[in-house]
């Protein structure tokens, strides 16, 4: 019949968040590391592939001077080492200490085997961040890939329901999230905080959102291990296992925010209210 769910589903697509080991400061063997981990979720059917924010250099720096010296520039030969590592057809997201001549950005890689399709750099930075790294002047943005138009936002990022929902009205289909939670305390049995609130945030715009978290610890940092693959509903779909968290997501049509049989989610929205 029209408008049900089978009419509104017309793609499938398999996607993952891999959390390799990341050591701070060790630029090349992150590298690796990454590049095995892509490997990895690709021989496993993964056309969509998120790695941690600053995948590439770790998070905790002592200070700028340790960070310019494991940032790259976009253009940085050493990049072939995870564009190689990546079959045709397939994406990765990738987070990365970027070189931007007298400023340092936290930036997120949009990759494919033939070249770089996009690179998106953190709007929102948390504490120290500010000491180290320049603000984007874009909350999220948009790429257009092999694998759909992809919304890409980085950690603190998505704590700010604007973010994700500005991407959804752009027309994004799906959602990369590159992250560093540190942990927080919460009660016995919950989710951390953050993946609530990105679980409500892909459900108030039918959002699939895939997250690549940390595990482990950096210099007395605990990371949430907080890897998760989120789908349209806001349901968990996929949490890891040795590092990788693997699904196949069922995608709408583009644009298709019905709520059948009688709402629309954004057709719905009343803007001029709030």
């Amino acid at each position: 019949m029209p408008g049900s769910a089978g009419d509104r589903m017309i793609r499938s697509i398999r996607v993952a968040a891999c959390s390799p080991e990341i050591r701070v400061g060790e630029l090349r063997t992150n590298l690796r590391r990454a590049a095995e981990a892509i490997t990895a979720a690709a021989a496993d059917g993964a056309r969509l592939i998120v790695l941690p924010e600053l995948a590439t250099s770790g998070y905790v720096f002592e200070n700028r001077e340790e960070a310019r010296s494991v940032a790259m520039e976009r253009g940085d030969d050493r990049w072939r080492i995870i564009q190689d590592a990546l079959p045709e057809n397939t994406v990765a997201v990738v987070g990365y200490c970027e070189d931007g001549g007298a400023d340092l950005f936290n930036t997120a890689a949009v990759l494919t085997r033939s070249g770089r399709v996009g690179d998106y750099r953190k709007s929102h930075l948390w504490g120290l961040e500010r000491t180290i790294f320049t603000g984007g002047d874009t909350g999220g943005a948009i790429v257009d890939t092999a694998v759909g138009r992809l919304g890409v936002a980085i950690c603190y990022d998505n704590e700010f329901p604007e973010v994700p929902r500005k991407l959804a009205l752009a027309g994004a289909e799906l959602l990369a999230l590159p992250v560093n939670w540190p942990a927080v305390a919460r009660p016995a049995g919950e989710h951390p905080p953050e993946t609530i609130q990105a679980m409500a945030a892909a459900r108030s715009s039918r959002l699939a959102t895939i997250i690549a978290d940390r595990s482990g610890e950096e210099r007395g940092v605990e990371w949430t291990a907080g890897t998760t693959i989120i789908d349209e509903d806001g349901w968990v779909a996929a949490e890891p296992r040795d590092g990788l968290a693997i699904t196949t997501l069922t995608l709408r049509k583009t644009g298709d925010k019905s709520l059948p049989p009688h709402n629309d989610l954004f057709a719905d929205r009343r803007p001029d209210l709030y």
